[in-house]
């Protein structure tokens, strides 16, 4: 696993005050209406189930925005999935990792901001705008939280400090796969991560504003069983039914688990078999593992392949496994970033705890890759991936405030460089 660095440079300040930090806070202030139209325009623009026209449109769009602000441009292309991963797309539906890089004067702190464009919400089922609550305060839609609300704050964030003169080192990496595992965008999150000195990623806040800190690590794997296939009246004792030597490992994977202990094996979704009445030869379980450790993670595929027989084995078991998203512990460089940014919150009169979630996300990959990485900027709200997610409307001016002056502050102190 990669080494957190940004601490090397030794403790320092968690994050010195710029000058024109309360300009900054009443500019965005004034910008509540055009967050909330951005708000709309992104959730309204469906990015689910790897949509592509939505996608596209999207990207697009930002780029536009980033370019506007003395952005370059990059698109990378996107890597293929393993075949045997639960709705693996094919190579036509890989879509692009779009990089903008902003450098900032020379020795600055350069601060990668991370989202996705993707949602889970089905592009053509009922839920698909934006609706504001009676109240005023709260609005419902897909993706409002996770992550269209991160998504404009960011935007807004940007433009914010390039209206008022702020200069800062940036880069901003968007993929379209992160609620699918960013598989096809992995190695481009790797590489920039190593250009970058801190990372800042979109996913949005804990219920009650927190921080996410510590997050396991997450992996999809799949057991593959293979019989022989027989005329369930005629030849039923001929055949090896592939469904019940699945069923036996599923069985045996409910014994894996252990919660308490950061120790997590799921299965779902099955298939096997092909009409009751003939004995099935090939059925498939796919399932996903949690793990708080790289030995628990190692224990877990050890025990998964243990389920595989040996070759010429009739039924057989084949297991792929593919942890991907590494834990991302509290580490050094981490800690001191989180507390930077809850030292902006608190100038703002805002409250920033601190928290750990079961659920993981592309800031598992930036960590791992040697970033120090903060990974809950984005708005607050609840729901997520349900046709219930809202976003809690007042979030979107004062988490933006907190990600520009955040960024501000990050950008104009060089004792962040890693070594």
């Amino acid at each position: 696993m990669g080494q957190d660095s940004a601490h090397r440079s030794g403790t320092g300040s968690l994050s010195r005050p710029h000058p024109r930090e309360a300009e900054l806070r009443e500019h965005i202030a004034g910008r509540r209406g055009a967050l909330l139209s951005d708000l709309k325009l992104q959730v309204e623009t469906a990015t689910g189930g790897g949509f592509t026209p939505g996608l596209d449109r999207t990207r697009e769009h930002i780029a536009k925005r980033l370019r506007a602000l003395g952005a370059s441009i990059e698109l990378v292309a996107g890597e293929a999935r393993p075949s045997w991963l639960y709705g693996a797309a094919g190579a036509g539906d890989i879509p692009p990792v779009l990089v903008a890089r902003r450098p900032g004067r020379a020795g600055a702190t350069r601060v990668l901001i991370s989202g996705h464009l993707d949602t889970v919400h089905d592009p053509d089922g009922p839920f698909r705008a934006l609706t504001i609550g009676e109240d005023g305060t709260t609005a419902t839609g897909p993706g409002c939280v996770d992550m269209k609300g991160g998504l404009v704050i960011a935007i807004h964030a940007l433009e914010s400090l390039h209206a008022l003169g702020i200069e800062c080192a940036w880069m901003v990496v968007l993929n379209s796969d992160e609620e699918t595992g960013s598989y096809h965008s992995e190695a481009a999150l790797r590489a920039i991560a190593r250009e970058a000195d801190v990372g800042l990623v979109l996913e949005p806040a804990l219920p009650d504003g927190a921080l996410v800190v510590e997050r396991p690590g997450s992996g999809q794997f799949v057991i593959e069983c293979g019989g022989k296939s027989a005329h369930v009246g005629r030849d039923f004792a001929e055949g090896k039914s592939a469904v019940l030597a699945l069923a036996r490992c599923i069985v045996a994977t409910g014994g894996m688990s252990d919660p308490a202990a950061s120790r997590i094996v799921n299965i779902g979704p099955i298939e096997g078999g092909r009409a009751t009445n003939v004995v099935p030869d090939s059925a498939r379980a796919w399932g996903n593992a949690r793990f708080g450790t790289p030995e628990i993670a190692a224990a877990i595929e050890r025990d998964l392949r243990a389920l595989e027989t040996s070759a010429g084995a009739i039924p057989s078991v084949r297991v792929e496994v593919s942890f991907n998203r590494p834990a991302k512990p509290l580490t050094p460089g981490t800690e001191r970033l989180a507390l930077a940014a809850r030292s902006v919150a608190e100038s703002l009169g805002q409250k920033l705890p601190f928290g750990k979630t079961g659920g993981v996300c592309d800031g598992n990959i930036l960590q791992d890759a040697g970033l120090a990485t903060i990974d809950t900027l984005g708005v607050r709200g609840g729901g997520l991936h349900t046709p219930r997610e809202w976003i809690e409307l007042a979030s979107l001016v004062e988490r933006c405030q907190l990600l520009a002056i955040l960024v501000a502050r990050l950008s104009g102190d060089g004792g962040w460089r890693r070594g």
